[in-house]
């Protein structure tokens, strides 16, 4: 493309595959499993290939070591780098046993993670609260959040499973991050966070919030029905997508895309 000078840097996200153990289906109708086959497929085809991949949560549907053991063969056929964070449906005991374990944080931080991807850094925050649906960081966790934020002012992404705002979607937002607040008043002492990354919802989402952007990205199968006039909870299976954020080193700036996989067809000419 005319006018690129550096390399872009892509991370992508897949996020509530809900992995069930093999011969189940996930509400006895949906193959979640297949769902994750076609998000890994669509990763590794993509142009260019993404340079990290963050799955943010709801990996098992409930955090059996069956469903592991099926969810680490699937994400196995990743050509690309690969990070995790438990949701509400995961247990961190089995997760640890499928998985490699995160860095050494000490245990009350739980899943946390650092990882550096060309001129991002991409921060992983565990926010499972074991047995409940809604997530919390808590002051240790934000602390050691605070202290990452600054001692670096490279361009980050936050990435955590429960979205931190009020969406609209009130049964959902009734499990989200209990301490959201207090996350935004670290957030706002480090101007260089370009973007909070978050599940949960199966649904894209965008906010401006506490002077970043947050984004929620659509699962790997079912979604979350849209319901802004407080209905019940009800799923569907629109289509399936990751999202792709990417760094445009030549305006110095994060953007966020939503990809949907399947098949719809040739792309055609506009012309």
């Amino acid at each position: 493309m005319a006018g690129v000078t550096a390399a872009r840097t892509v991370v992508a996200q897949l996020t509530d595959p809900h992995v069930t153990a093999a011969g189940s289906l996930l509400f006895d109708k949906v193959d979640t499993a297949g769902f994750l086959q076609a998000a890994v497929g669509h990763l590794n085809g993509l142009t260019p290939r993404p340079d990290l991949v963050v799955a943010t949560g709801d990996l098992t549907n409930e955090g059996k070591p069956a469903e592991y053991e099926r969810l680490a063969a699937l994400l196995g056929q990743l050509t690309m780098p690969l990070v995790l964070l438990p949701g509400n449906h995961d247990d961190l005991v089995a997760m640890r046993e499928a998985f490699y374990p995160p860095p050494d944080v000490g245990d009350a931080l739980g899943w946390h993670h650092v990882t550096e991807v060309g001129p991002l850094r991409v921060v992983g925050l565990d926010s499972l609260v074991p047995g409940q649906p809604g997530g919390r960081l808590g002051p240790e966790r934000l602390a050691w959040l605070d202290g990452v934020l600054g001692s670096s002012d490279a361009p980050t992404i936050i990435a955590v499973h429960h979205p931190p705002h009020v969406t609209g979607i009130d049964h959902m937002d009734g499990m989200r991050l209990e301490d959201g607040d207090a996350l935004g008043e670290v957030v706002e002492r480090h101007p260089h966070v370009a973007r909070v990354i978050t599940g949960h919802i199966h649904r894209a989402i965008t906010a401006l919030w506490h002077g970043t952007v947050v984004t929620t990205s659509p699962g790997t199968a079912h979604q979350v029905v849209l319901d802004l006039d407080d209905g019940p909870a009800r799923w569907s299976l629109e289509p399936p997508a990751v999202q792709l954020h990417v760094w445009l080193p030549e305006v110095a700036s994060l953007v966020t895309h939503t990809s949907y996989i399947g098949d719809f067809g040739p792309t055609e000419p506009f012309d």
